[in-house]
Formats: C-alpha cells, sequence, structure tokens
C-alpha cells in the first residue's frame, strides 16, 4: 500500500483511491458473489462496499493492510444485506416445477455461474504467487450451493479463513469477535458442509484447523 496514494485518497483524490482499491475489486466481487451467489448482488455489494470505503477512509488505521480492511468491509455489508433480504422476503409464487432447495435467506435462489472470463481477469489481478481463493472449485455451483445452506457468519468464516487464507485472528477482527469463536464458527460449518457432501476441497484449512 502506499502511504502517499493514501494521503492524496483521504484528501479526496478518487484517482488514488482507485490506485488503492483497482487491484482488490474483482477478487472482491469473487468473494461477494461466493457469500450471495449471485452476479447481480455482488456487483451492487461491491458498490456498496467501495462507497463505504471511500467514505470511511479516514477511520482506516493502518493496523490491517488496505485488502484486510476490504474485505471486512465487504463481507459485513454482505451479511447485513442476507439479513435484510431474509426480513424482507416477498410471497413466492408456485411454479408449475419443482424448485430448488431454499438458500440461506429461506428463499429459493437460481445460482448464477461466475464468468470464466471475469475469473481470469481475477487471476491476473491477484496479489503475491498465493491464488487458492481463486481455485476454480471455489466457484463451482456445488459449493456455492452448500454455503448458501450455513448461515451467514459460518459461510464468511469459511470464506475468510479456509478459502482466502485469512488468519482466525484476521477473521475476529473482521466480524468483531473473538479467535475462540471464530474456531467454534468454523467447527459448525465444518460440520454441516460435511453432512451436505457438497465440499469440493475449496476449503483446506488455516491455522484454526492445527
Amino acid at each position: 500500500m502506499s502511504r502517499a496514494a493514501l494521503d492524496r485518497a483521504r484528501d479526496g483524490d478518487e484517482q488514488a483511491f482507485r490506485e488503492l482499491t483497482g487491484p482488490y475489486r474483482r477478487e472482491l466481487h469473487l468473494h461477494c458473489y461466493r457469500m450471495l451467489g449471485s452476479l447481480t448482488d455482488a456487483e451492487d455489494l461491491l458498490q456498496e462496499t467501495l462507497i463505504a470505503a471511500w467514505r470511511g477512509l479516514d477511520g482506516f488505521a493502518g493496523r490491517s493492510s488496505i485488502r484486510a480492511w476490504l474485505y471486512r468491509i465487504a463481507t459485513n455489508r454482505c451479511i447485513n444485506a442476507i439479513r435484510d433480504s431474509k426480513r424482507r422476503r416477498p410471497a413466492e409464487p408456485v411454479p408449475p416445477f419443482d424448485p430448488p432447495a431454499p438458500s440461506r435467506r429461506g428463499e429459493v435462489t437460481w445460482l448464477q455461474p461466475y464468468p470464466d472470463l471475469w475469473l481470469e481477469q481475477a487471476a491476473d489481478q491477484a496479489p503475491g504467487p498465493a491464488q487458492r481463493y481463486l481455485d476454480r472449485e471455489t466457484v463451482e455451483l456445488a459449493f456455492i450451493v452448500a454455503l448458501q445452506l450455513l448461515p451467514p457468519r459460518q459461510t464468511a468464516a469459511v470464506l475468510l479463513c479456509e478459502v482466502l487464507g485469512f488468519s482466525t485472528a484476521e477473521v475476529a477482527a473482521m466480524l468483531d469477535t473473538s479467535p475462540t469463536a471464530v474456531k467454534g464458527v468454523l467447527q459448525r460449518a465444518r460440520g454441516s458442509l460435511a453432512q451436505s457432501r457438497t465440499t469440493t476441497g475449496a476449503a483446506r484449512g488455516c491455522d484454526s484447523a492445527q
């Protein structure tokens, strides 16, 4: 992270803000997609994340990386969106065919596959050699469906720790909880994923699994 770019962005320089956030936009979109199972919703939440980051730059203390800070914003925006959607869920018409399984929102969701081109673009922008969060199995519909059946905080913990590789301490800071609580959430999520028999090998473990 360029300190000069951060200072310029705090002074209202939009180009500097794009320099700070540009390398992470595609992977943040991918993260929102995994959380929500919808390309359209992922785009909306990405824009909300960037707006919140722009408005909250003065509150970024630099104790974490800009990437971790953006993931914290995106994750909590997604969790709130899921909860809001569940509270506002309208009555569903009965289709003339068998619907898919309900999502974690309690509603029928037609999952959209993540475009190969976008995944390639995320790979091109990926920082550093560790790109396990781009592995194709982490965007396969079976894995996304399994995530949809988890409570949102469990989904977030699995993605942040086991797919993206953040430590339990980092995830705890993102979710405003303790590392011990994160380990408990992960344990419950792993049990649910195992029962669903749709684990795809995307979850590779983190320090909490040691």
